[in-house]
């Protein structure tokens, strides 16, 4: 058999080929025929369903509104899973808590909770309570579905014409969802949420069970929720006895309590109260002759003073009790009696005073909120204020703003330098510029003061002595790059922050360091009570003592071990440079005659926030300045108001007790005249100090059976005994300064070579 050659070969694999081409194009062909067949075959089908003109563009609009309806659907059920989430199979049962509060002493402050306001069913309120409610706050109540587009859009037309309209835009339903889930706050978010939780109260409740609801939570001034106590405050009488007057006036505090309330403003009260009764008239209720009555004798308040109310320290307190009763540490108990740490005197002397500064100092300043929390150093809760006027806001900036605390926040860095064993007061550090990539902190001046102490760079607020110290607590972990150093430095410092009491979460960022990141005041006011009580961690508590409805404590505040989370001698430490702080640093606005003061201002970016966190060995005080939108103060400092209002609510809270000095400081000169001559060596001021319901002369003779009782209790001479601050022992030298240290460093610092080693327990940062 020949072989064929490679020409015969060649010719063979070229037919092969074109013959696979020509079947390739005859199979394209004829698919591109068949497809061409079939799309005019769906061509002719589908022209029957064609259509022209207006046809068609009506079809086009309602495709499109399909598609953008889908979408807007899916939008909104994202939107809407926040605010569902705030609901619960038991929401209802949970608002059912009916809490009564007594401050430290056993008086009754204030009540929280429906049950309290539930002695009435909705078919006993008057007639006239309800007209005129509906007419003036919803007047479509009955109509809508929860939210009113057209009662929106009256609001706006009406308010738009100006002299003072009273119509508002939120239906009674918003309203309500707002009292029982939400908190006051301005935000776009909040408006999200509510127009939801209305729509899902709307679906679960009756229009009856709602505004029942409604009356019964609704903050109505003088520290009153509902209407049924509004009516015993304002009037002294039943609700279901109220005229029309005062039942229009009543209505008139449902968006403005503090305003309109008639003990504070009378005439602005009344004024409201004839818009309310023109509302029934035009809402077609009563007549115009059945108001004139009215009109001619307005409502008028029973003489009441301007009682001490605590709302937001009770608010805050409620949902402390909520959140045991959520975890089972109340029994089934629903009705109870709380006995908590408040002090109304200091309670007063702080809003008085935030008040105050605010009223003189807000426009100067471009300032319009603050804050304050007050603890004792074991973290119970002595005073709070929550803002500027809770009628107006009932938005906690205590305890649920977030806020930049600047400077403030390092000493939990120092204290993490402390107790890393690498650092001491006086380890001489030096304020130069320092990178961590592109970023380069600056000082407050702007300028550079070279090699100081570290108390010193504590007490002027330097700020890059803290990055400086991250990245040295980094490379005391063998980390030699210093970006790395740095961020395991952060990591250190956020952990020591948590466990001082630092609940929000901390941000790892490179500016960390200097109070970049985001606390609230009431955990502020935690972290520097672990420095006032001696190390220990002090989780704020309202609830002392619970009772049930039988009288049964069922709750005491649990005296457990505390937890130890600083050192005694780091505390000693932290205690000398923030007592610098105020003595010669940034703080001394704080200052307090013959009492040892330690504290930290802060100042953020921008001046957007002010602060100044201060303690003593009896209290412990965290104040914020700030604007709720965030905008810039006009170069408003922690040092300055902050510090002011510190120092004028501790001054009388300080008056006739026992000054307890701070772990690691010498007694403060009055706690040492206090020691000499056996108790407070003044009488306590009724007006300013926490016990200021005695005669002066009651309180001259249980100040000198106070001392009577020391005298008995005192050690035999020659015994040693700890010093009030809880300190060194009576073994400790005498010869030092009022100032000086229990435990004081050599009076010159070590220094050492260039970089971040450790040398003699001490380090030099460059």
């Amino acid at each position: 058999m020949r072989l064929p050659t490679l020409t015969e070969i060649k010719i063979r694999i070229e037919r092969a080929a074109l013959a696979f081409d020509a079947w390739v194009n005859a199979g394209l062909y004829d698919s591109g025929r068949s497809t061409g067949a079939a799309y005019e075959r769906f061509q002719r089908v589908m022209s029957r369903f064609a259509v022209h003109g207006w046809k068609r563009f009506a079809l086009d609009l309602t495709s499109e509104a399909v598609t953008l309806g889908a979408g807007g659907a899916v939008l909104l059920l994202a939107f809407a899973q926040p605010a569902f989430q705030l609901t619960s199979d038991n929401w209802l049962k949970q608002q059912d808590l009916a809490v009564t509060f007594l401050d430290r002493y056993g008086t009754e402050v204030g009540r929280r909770g429906i049950k309290h306001d539930d002695s009435l069913k909705l078919d006993e309120f008057p007639d006239i309570m309800i007209k005129a409610l509906v007419s003036t706050e919803d007047r479509r109540f009955y109509e809508h579905w929860g939210i009113d587009p057209i009662g929106t859009l009256r609001a706006l037309v009406n308010n738009s014409r100006g002299g003072g309209g009273t119509q508002g835009g939120s239906s009674i339903t918003q309203q309500l969802a707002k009292n029982l889930f939400l908190t006051n706050e301005r935000s776009l978010e909040r408006k999200i949420n509510e127009a939801f939780l209305a729509l899902w109260l709307e679906s679960h409740l009756t229009k009856n069970e709602i505004l029942k609801l409604y009356l019964d939570r609704a903050y109505m001034g003088g520290g009153t929720f509902g209407a049924v106590a509004a009516a015993d405050y304002y009037f002294g009488k039943p609700l279901k006895d109220i005229s029309l007057a005062e039942a229009a006036m009543l209505a008139g505090l449902f968006k403005a309590p503090t305003k309109y309330a008639p003990h504070v403003n009378l005439p602005a009260a009344r004024a409201r109260a004839a818009d309310v009764l023109h509302n029934m008239v035009e809402a077609g209720f009563v007549t115009e002759g059945q108001i004139q009555t009215a009109l001619r004798n307005p409502a008028t308040p029973v003489t009441r003073t301007r009682d001490i109310t605590a709302d937001y320290y009770l608010d805050w307190a409620f949902g402390e009790i909520k959140g045991m009763a959520d975890a089972g540490k109340l029994r089934s108990d629903r009705v109870l009696t709380v006995k908590t740490p408040l002090d109304l005197a200091i309670q007063k002397r702080a809003d008085d005073v935030v008040a105050d500064i605010l009223r003189k100092s807000g426009d100067a300043f471009d300032v319009d909120e603050a804050a304050m929390v007050i603890l004792d150093p074991d973290g119970a809760l002595r005073a709070m204020v929550g803002g500027a006027d809770y009628g107006e806001s009932q938005f906690n900036r205590a305890t649920d703003a977030l806020r930049q605390p600047g400077s403030s926040f390092k000493p939990y860095v120092y204290s993490a330098a402390l107790a890393s064993g690498l650092f001491k007061p006086e380890t001489v550090v030096v304020d130069s510029p320092v990178c961590i990539g592109n970023w380069c902190p600056q000082n407050y001046g702007r300028s550079y003061a070279g090699r100081v102490p570290m108390w010193l760079a504590v007490a002027k607020s330097i700020n890059t002595i803290p990055i400086k110290i991250s990245i040295a607590l980094g490379k005391a972990m063998g980390i030699s790059h210093e970006a790395r150093a740095a961020k395991a430095g952060r990591a250190k410092i956020i952990e020591t922050a948590h466990r001082m009491g630092i609940t929000s979460n901390l941000i790892d960022t490179v500016s960390m360091p200097i109070g970049s990141d985001e606390v609230t005041v009431i955990d502020q006011a935690a972290g520097y009570a672990v420095f006032a009580n001696g190390g220990f961690k002090a989780k704020p508590y309202a609830a002392m003592e619970v009772k049930n409805s039988s009288g049964e404590v069922i709750y005491r505040h649990a005296d457990e071990p505390p937890d130890r989370v600083l050192s005694p001698q780091v505390v000693a430490d932290m205690n000398f440079m923030l007592n610098k702080v105020v003595e010669e640093g940034t703080g001394k606005r704080a200052q307090l005659e013959g009492v040892k003061v330690a504290g930290k201002s802060g100042t953020t970016n921008a001046y957007r926030d002010a602060w100044f966190v201060g303690y003593t060995g009896n209290y412990v005080g965290a104040v914020w300045f700030g604007n709720d939108d965030h905008t810039s103060t006009n170069k408003l400092t922690g040092g300055s108001l902050p510090a002011q209002l510190w120092h004028d609510v501790m001054e009388p809270a300080h008056q006739g007790i026992e000054i307890k000095g701070l772990p690691g400081l010498k007694d403060s000169p009055r706690a040492a005249q206090q020691q000499a001559s056996g108790g407070p060596t003044a009488p306590i001021d009724p007006n300013a100090s926490a016990y200021g319901k005695l005669s002066r002369r009651s309180f001259e003779v249980i100040g000198g059976l106070n001392g009577l009782f020391r005298t008995v209790e005192r050690a035999p001479a020659g015994e040693a005994r700890p010093d009030a601050g809880g300190g060194d022992k009576a073994t400790q030298k005498t010869d030092r300064k009022p100032g000086d240290r229990a435990a004081g460093p050599p009076a010159q610092p070590r220094e050492m070579a260039e970089g971040a080693r450790s040398v003699g327990g001490r380090i030099e940062l460059r």
